[in-house]
């Protein structure tokens, strides 16, 4: 699916349950969306132990969690990520080499 399709669905189904939040609530919303993919990170990879089975270990699904919400926002604020993505992986390709080179 491509951003622009991603976008598309995640309006849809915003708007059938009553609509977009204000900025500063999706605000807090990506921050604990964040904080719980934080804490299935940990529960996977770090010290962190689960209280239960299931407890936090679904990295994939706290990732489109993140994912939804950063389109909701993005829908909210009326912009096109498609378009952004793509100018952002050109211009910062330069600077992400040596970033992520693991030499």
């Amino acid at each position: 699916m491509e951003i622009k399709e991603a976008q598309k669905q995640v309006d849809k189904l915003i708007m059938k349950y009553g609509g977009y939040w204000e900025p500063l609530s999706m605000m807090a919303r990506i921050t604990e969306e964040i904080g719980e993919l934080a804490r299935a990170l940990n529960i996977k990879h770090g010290g962190k132990r689960s209280k239960f089975e299931g407890d936090g270990r679904d990295v994939e699904k706290e990732l489109a969690d993140v994912l939804f919400t950063i389109l909701a926002i993005a829908n909210k604020e009326s912009v096109n990520l498609d378009k952004e993505f793509c100018e952002k992986l050109g211009i910062d390709y330069e600077k992400c080499k040596g970033v992520y080179d693991k030499e």
